[in-house]
């Protein structure tokens, strides 16, 4: 008989993940669930943008980490979803407007200054999906369909993970965007999906909360996935999270219902 798998640390670092596609690198940090490996069983990804945000505080934006192995490890104990492997996606400082923005266009940064972004987000779409995405298929055990692979992100990140549903159906097959930046250049996403035939068979969450600047703007973006055919409460889930701020704190109190919509013990 084989021997038995060692045990599996629920954090591994893959550092400097070197892109071609980018011509840069990154961190990439891989959550795996309680019992990996032991039966051979495979698991659903969730790909996370911002992903130093996601797990630890000691590298979360001013400490403010989301938690999201908590909370997994909470729903996975509780039996309310099917157990996953999560997948942070280190941002890259300065650069990351540039590979989050669909489009070049300008932006104030944190000192006010204003700045432009070159709008790399298809091209960062292509790394998760024909770089990182097979690495982490082929070194881990994945279901790699797209009913089995989710994408998630907030502001910035939630506004290119809704673009993961436009350039990639065929590979992601769950999108969450969580206080997406619809603003950006002058809500350009909104003539994008606008301009679908017809809509992808990818899973959407839609949330903001009410307390974020221009939030109302969330709804004629609902309306507009809804007019192409994404139906509330099947393939559509709509939040208005009230008197929630765009922060990452906001977000790390609702992904642990993220998770439960995304990975249904019997996927949809």
């Amino acid at each position: 008989m084989p021997p038995a798998p060692k045990p599996q640390p629920p954090l591994c670092l893959h550092r400097r993940f070197l892109s071609r596609v980018l011509r840069n690198q990154r961190d990439i940090v891989v959550w795996l669930p309680p019992g990996y490996g032991l039966m051979r069983r495979r698991h659903p990804v969730v790909y996370f943008q911002d992903g130093q945000n996601i797990f630890d505080p000691l590298t979360a934006f001013l400490g403010n980490a989301w938690h999201a192995g908590d909370r997994a490890r909470e729903l996975i104990g509780a039996h309310a979803i099917a157990a996953p492997i999560m997948v942070g996606i280190y941002n890259t400082g300065f650069n990351r407007m540039n590979e989050y923005a669909p489009t070049p266009a300008e932006f104030s940064g944190w000192d006010g200054e204003k700045c432009t972004s070159t709008g790399d987000a298809k091209r960062y779409a292509k790394f998760v999906a024909t770089e990182l995405k097979p690495f982490i298929d082929t070194h881990y055990l994945t279901l790699p369909g797209p009913r089995h692979t989710g994408v998630i992100g907030s502001s910035m990140g939630g506004l290119v993970s809704l673009y993961f549903a436009l350039w990639y159906p065929r590979v992601f097959g769950h999108v969450a965007a969580m206080s997406p930046s619809l603003w950006w250049d002058d809500h350009t996403v909104f003539k994008e999906f606008s301009r679908l035939r017809k809509k992808s068979a990818v899973r959407l969450w839609l949330d903001m909360g009410t307390a974020e600047p221009g939030w109302e703007g969330i709804r004629p973006f609902r309306d507009i996935l809804v007019g192409k055919g994404w139906k509330e409460g099947a393939d559509l889930a709509y939040r208005e999270e009230p008197d929630k701020e765009h922060t990452e704190y906001a977000w790390a109190a609702r992904i642990a219902d993220v998770l439960k919509w995304m990975l249904p013990l019997k996927q949809k």
